[in-house]
Order: structure tokens, then sequence, then C-alpha cells
């Protein structure tokens, strides 16, 4: 099986099956002052849902809607507390739905 897939499901394809149930509180907060500074900025390349965009001006955006949950930004950030990290409020989130 090649790691782009998921049974005879691609990624993409799986990843389309996900529904996102936001809430207006997020359950993840970036404090992009602190994230100017960053070298690295491991958060980019390892969010697997691309919600962490740098900009021309050496800034950062970041959109918590179509998180996956998988905590990642936030275990690979070198900064202590520039990433808030917790669980969505019951009932939101994403839910996977069957391909």
């Amino acid at each position: 099986m090649s790691p782009d897939t998921y049974g005879d499901i691609s990624f993409e394809d799986r990843m389309a099956t996900a529904d996102f149930r936001v809430h207006e509180r997020p359950h993840i907060t970036v404090d992009t002052a602190v994230c100017v500074s960053c070298p690295t900025r491991p958060c980019v390349p390892a969010c697997p849902a691309a919600l962490f965009v740098p900009t021309a001006d050496g800034g950062l955006l970041f959109n918590y809607e179509h998180c996956f949950e998988c905590g990642v930004c936030y275990q690979v950030c070198p900064a202590d507390d520039a990433i808030g990290w917790s669980y969505p409020d019951g009932g939101f989130g994403v839910v996977f739905r069957k391909g």
C-alpha cells in the first residue's frame, strides 16, 4: 500500500470526507507576534491541513476552522506559549464521514 493511500482511497479523497463543525471559540490559538521571530516555523510544513501560511511581510496567518485536531503544531513549536491547543467543545471539531 502506498503511503498516499488509505486502503483503496487516496489521502485527498479521504480528507474530502471530513466535515468541520466550527465553534466560535477557537480550540487553537496562535500568538503570531511570537511566530515572527521564529527562524524555522516547523508548524508550516507539519500541519496536514496547511493552516499555517507565511506572509510576504514575515508574518504568519493561521486559520483553525479546518483543523484535523492532530496537535502536531503544538508538538513541533519550539516557542513557549506561542500555540495554545485544546480539544474543541463537545459536538464541535472535525468529523470524518465514511467515504
